[in-house]
């Protein structure tokens, strides 16, 4: 079993934005969501883990070990699966994690060709193994960085924002993917995407300004909502008025009509009627955040 320990972890950049605000964390093996908009400090505390950049203060453990202070021990145990996964030009799948292979200190050749057959079989790439990778679609790219990540066995895998631009087929069978390794590592998942956070993590917290604003499982932070939410169907052009008499915290298109869920602790009436919560109300509730309408 795995745990990685955050203790009053703070970053301010020279420009002043306080990206991580005094954040603390325990995580224990499986997944866990860490759920945001963007610019909520997600991406900073994934590059801290990492390594990448250096805290103001605090500290992270994983198993006892300080990873501030043994960056490179860190490094070994490490699953990295930045935003933006580039490849280099022209370069096959089977020479991309071989090349990978020897970073992380694999240096027998049988052990190697064995490690990434293994891992492209087990993203399900390897009839594609002799193509390059960069005429793969959005979706193969993503499996190819997780099983990247997967190299060396290890103890903490970062994911961070990798079902952003995937068709629904795609995103699932990344689903089922990160599913499998949770068994065995720390796995974070860093999403705005709240679907990724309600389908896979049974722990996760929300972060909004730099700040954890929730910590626990998405059943609980739910429940706090229950008997809160109303919803209604208006037209579009009565939204501005909706929101100067209620507490929108989620506005939509469905059926080419709009419809909001508001938060009140008595019965709204004026047509409203109660509905279940879901994690895209707690995520707007605890973000504060005025959502973009999607069209559904």
């Amino acid at each position: 079993m795995a745990k990685l320990i955050i203790q009053d972890l703070n970053k301010i950049y020279s420009n002043g934005v306080h990206a991580l605000n005094n954040i603390n964390l325990t995580i224990d093996n499986g997944m866990f969501g860490l759920l945001g908009p963007n610019g909520a400090g997600k991406s900073s505390l994934m590059r801290t883990l990492a390594t990448l950049q250096t805290p103001d203060s605090g500290s992270i453990t994983l198993n006892g070990l300080d990873i501030l202070k043994n960056q490179d021990q860190l490094r070994q145990i490490l699953g990295y699966l930045p935003q933006e996964f580039g490849v280099y030009p022209r370069i096959t799948a089977e020479e991309l994690l071989d090349h990978l292979a020897i970073l992380k200190g694999i240096t027998q050749k049988k052990e190697r060709k064995d490690l990434v057959d293994f891992l492209l079989n087990k993203v399900n790439l390897y009839e594609h193994k002799n193509k390059a990778v960069k005429g793969f679609s959005g979706g193969m790219k993503q499996r190819v960085g997780i099983a990247q990540a997967l190299i060396g066995d290890p103890k903490i895998i970062i994911v961070d924002e990798p079902t952003a631009g995937l068709d629904p087929g795609e995103r699932n069978r990344f689903h089922n993917l990160l599913a499998d390794v949770g068994d065995s590592a720390v796995v974070i998942l860093s999403t705005h995407i709240v679907d990724d956070v309600r389908e896979l993590c049974t722990d996760m917290a929300i972060m909004s300004h730099g700040e954890i604003v929730y910590n626990g499982s998405p059943e609980n932070v739910i429940s706090e909502l229950e008997g809160l939410v109303w919803q209604k169907t208006i037209a579009r052009n009565e939204l501005e008025e909706y929101n100067s008499n209620y507490k929108i915290i989620s506005n939509k298109m469905v059926g080419g009509k709009t419809v909001i869920h508001i938060l009140s602790n008595l019965d709204p009436s004026n047509g409203f009627v109660q509905v279940e919560p879901d994690l895209e109300d707690v995520f707007f509730t605890k973000t504060s955040l005025t959502p973009q309408t999607q069209e559904l």
